[in-house]
């Protein structure tokens, strides 16, 4: 059977001040009237029953995703004492599946991306659950890009080993990093880049098999992992409290996918965004006629180029006479940047994050 992996426990810290601890970016309504943790739920709908689909997120999040996702229940959640990335996490799943369905099929997607139309999407990772189904293959979704971005990561294609559904798949030659703009222009104009999207298909016995070979360290924690929980029937957190302490944090990219020989590519000609910073906001949500997003209470006037978001319903944002800059306003902040600036405000977070009195407002 196919199951659903939703990777849920980033902070989003570069959609702060909006993104806060209590309230991360994938609780947020960023680009509907829907939460973007519920939009992914309802992508695998018809697909993979709800009582099949698993979200990994932190334990400090329970409630409020609870609260704010009215269809989930604590069975569909998988609790993180702390953030390990994201091999652990999809290895913590994988074991969990393995328990009752050792022949499961894992699809893995992350909580706050846009992906339009569902049914390609379903369409496509159907295909790769297909494959993954019959050979033993980590299955990366790759997407067509767009334009030259220096966002994302990328998937260098290399021969073409099968179409299923009108699905193509191939060989990976290689994964590469966040490019240069030169880079970023030549990877957009050889058609042999794609972005790498965080999406991944492949069964339980080829994942933790990959997990064996090139993480032992993280294999044998696992096994520790489900020897106790098997002795404790899983009523005890003390196992899953050492197995975060002992494992290490690591990407499934780095740790398995850029050093296996089994990994394929599916090819996806679909709409897709990871919706990384307010950037983004540009590419999501209708411009008036000088390019500024307007969200919430907001006037402005000879203004140019401009993303200004209110959160709050009494008061007003008004912009005159600015270009270029971003402008979130929530009950506790006002954030005012640049838009050289918002792809580091992770940096501004560990500035303030050094001084106490601003500790309040992360």
């Amino acid at each position: 059977m196919n199951y659903g992996i939703i990777l849920a426990g980033g902070k989003g810290e570069r959609f702060w001040p909006l993104s806060t601890r209590k309230t991360p970016k994938q609780l947020l309504k960023l680009t509907s009237n829907k939460i973007m943790l519920e939009e992914t739920i309802d992508r695998l709908e018809g697909f993979i029953p709800l009582d099949r689909v698993l979200v990994v997120t932190g334990a400090d999040l329970e409630e409020k995703i609870l609260n704010s996702v009215k269809k989930l229940s604590k069975n569909n959640l998988l609790l993180e004492p702390q953030g390990k990335n994201t091999c652990l996490a999809l290895a913590l799943a994988a074991v969990h599946i393995q328990i009752k369905d050792p022949d499961g099929v894992m699809v893995v997607l992350s909580s706050d991306h846009i992906i339009e139309p569902k049914e390609q999407m379903i369409k496509i990772i159907a295909a790769a659950a297909n494959v993954a189904a019959k050979e033993e293959k980590l299955i990366t979704i790759g997407i067509t890009p767009t334009r030259p971005e220096t966002g994302y990561g990328y998937i260098e294609m290399g021969s073409g080993y099968s179409v299923v559904n009108d699905i193509s798949f191939y060989e990976v030659s290689g994964f590469k990093e966040k490019p240069e703009r030169p880079k970023a222009h030549e990877y957009y104009l050889d058609r042999k880049h794609l972005w790498n999207s965080g999406m991944f298909v492949w069964s339980i016995k080829a994942f933790l098999k990959a997990i064996k070979q090139y993480m032992p360290n993280i294999h044998a924690c696992l096994q520790t992992y489900i020897s106790d929980i098997e002795i404790s029937d899983g009523g005890n957190e003390e196992p899953l409290k050492c197995l975060y302490r002992d494992c290490s944090s690591i990407s499934v990219d780095f740790a398995i996918l850029e050093k296996a020989d089994n990994v394929l590519c599916a090819k996806a000609d679909i709409k897709w965004d990871d919706v990384g910073s307010w950037l983004a906001m540009q590419r999501i949500h209708a411009t008036d006629k000088m390019n500024n997003i307007i969200i919430g209470n907001v006037l402005l006037d000879s203004t140019y180029e401009s993303t200004v978001i209110n959160d709050s319903d009494d008061e007003l944002i008004v912009g005159y006479g600015i270009a270029d800059l971003v402008v979130v306003k929530t009950d506790r902040v006002i954030m005012v940047a640049h838009k050289s600036k918002v792809n580091d405000i992770k940096e501004l977070l560990n500035k303030l994050e050094q001084d106490g009195k601003y500790q309040q407002y992360l």
